[in-house]
């Protein structure tokens, strides 16, 4: 009886077609036993270098991808993880297909038919009646699902389902048949890429605040007009009341080339915060999407838990000698090219249908003509995005693209 043991793995992707543009974005690869007990357990965001498709189903940001390495940087490692051990997946099919295509795309030639089991098949002869999904199998036999679709909570639940059906299995040879079979299959080693495997946690944990970044060291010799520019620049990245990593790195190297240290961009961003709550108190009450704004501004710009909740207190007084408030100014007027890109929230024949109701023009290529692109994540890593990026284009969510509309020139 040769050594080894099974390869349960899953992965998110941006679709459901790996023979077209679909691409891995998560890897998961759990190691068990003869018996289905774990070994081990390996994961790393993957970086497809495309937006990245239903970012609601796996919750996935861009701004996590961007640390991530791309595929062929995680495939040497991948191939050792898998080689000599029967690989396993709930739904084979899909996951194999998917590995199998990112394999051709760097031209690793796998000259073995993959020695795989299926845990959604094998659920009619262990589970008859209980549905096929991974959800309908571990709850037939009590398994946590908590945190689906993500790949290392989808692997660990089927390494569980395995072990099920090894339990309740009445011939023990099968399971060890196919162990052998596969400890004797050479798959061809990749050449070694240094390359660090990133979870989720880790990519989410290694931002650094952009105002941390911006100098204390330099000395600051900005005046009104730098000021002036940082600002219209801070209103451009907030559009949307989300800063993308993009736009933090854009406010940093700004900060620098006009010569603005931290304590002016503190200074410039409380004006800025003050400014606009000075604007939702015009009324002298505030609503519940107002707080939410102040709130998420706040936070943003980093002012301070104090001067948020303040805000909500009472009005902030109107300091007359501020030059840096300001309100504003970029708005949408007739006539304007607007891009879409990536899959949105709302269909997209419905935004296409409301922007040329509203005198807008809805455009299909990225052009620095183009006044605004609208992106589901707009730190995707689509081709139009990094286009927009490279000329300067505005680019906000489907919620900034509602907050323009709500004040845009009327055609």
């Amino acid at each position: 009886m040769l050594d080894g043991g099974f390869a349960i793995i899953d992965f998110e992707t941006t679709g459901l077609f790996p023979g077209r543009h679909d691409r891995i974005i998560e890897v998961a690869v759990v190691h068990t036993d003869r018996l289905g007990n774990v070994t081990g357990v390996y994961e790393t965001l993957v970086n497809p270098g495309r937006d990245l498709g239903r970012q609601d189903i796996h919750g996935i940001t861009a701004a996590e991808i961007q640390r991530a390495p791309a595929f062929e940087q995680i495939a040497p490692r991948l191939v050792e993880l898998l080689s000599g051990r029967v690989i396993v997946a709930h739904n084979a099919r899909f996951d194999t297909g998917f590995l199998l295509a990112e394999l051709d795309r760097i031209a690793y030639g796998l000259d073995i038919d993959l020695p795989s089991i299926c845990t959604m098949r094998l659920a009619r002869e262990f589970l008859p009646g209980a549905g096929r999904s991974l959800a309908d199998c571990c709850a037939a036999l009590d398994i946590n699902l908590n945190g689906a679709h993500r790949a290392s909570v989808d692997a660990l639940a089927t390494a569980q389902l395995l072990a099920a059906y090894i339990g309740m299995s009445e011939d023990l040879a099968y399971w060890d048949g196919l162990i052998d079979g596969a400890a004797e299959l050479v798959w061809p080693p990749l050449a070694i890429i240094d390359s660090e495997w990133i979870a989720r946690e880790l990519a989410q944990s290694g931002s650094t605040s952009f105002l941390q970044r911006i100098s204390t060291q330099l000395p600051d010799y900005s005046g009104p007009s730098e000021h002036s520019d940082y600002l219209a620049l801070l209103d451009r990245c907030l559009l949307d009341r989300r800063l993308a990593v993009h736009e933090a790195e854009a406010l940093v190297e700004v900060a620098e080339s006009l010569g603005i240290g931290r304590e002016t961009c503190q200074h410039l961003h409380r004006s800025y915060f003050d400014d606009l709550v000075r604007v939702a108190w015009a009324d002298a009450h505030l609503t519940s999407d107002e707080v939410a704004d102040i709130v998420t501004v706040g936070k943003l710009l980093e002012v301070g838990s104090e001067a948020i909740l303040a805000a909500m207190l009472e009005p902030t007084p109107v300091d007359s000698g501020s030059s840096e408030a300001r309100s504003s100014s970029f708005a949408l007027e007739a006539g304007d090219l607007v891009v879409l890109t990536g899959e949105m929230s709302r269909p997209r024949e419905l935004w296409l249908s409301e922007l040329e109701a509203r005198g807008f023009v809805p455009w299909s290529a990225v052009t620095k003509k183009v006044k605004l692109v609208v992106a589901a994540d707009p730190d995707s890593l689509s081709g139009k995005a990094r286009k927009a990026r490279d000329y300067g284009i505005t680019i906000v969510d489907e919620a900034g693209l509602e907050s323009l509309l709500r004040r845009a020139v009327p055609a």
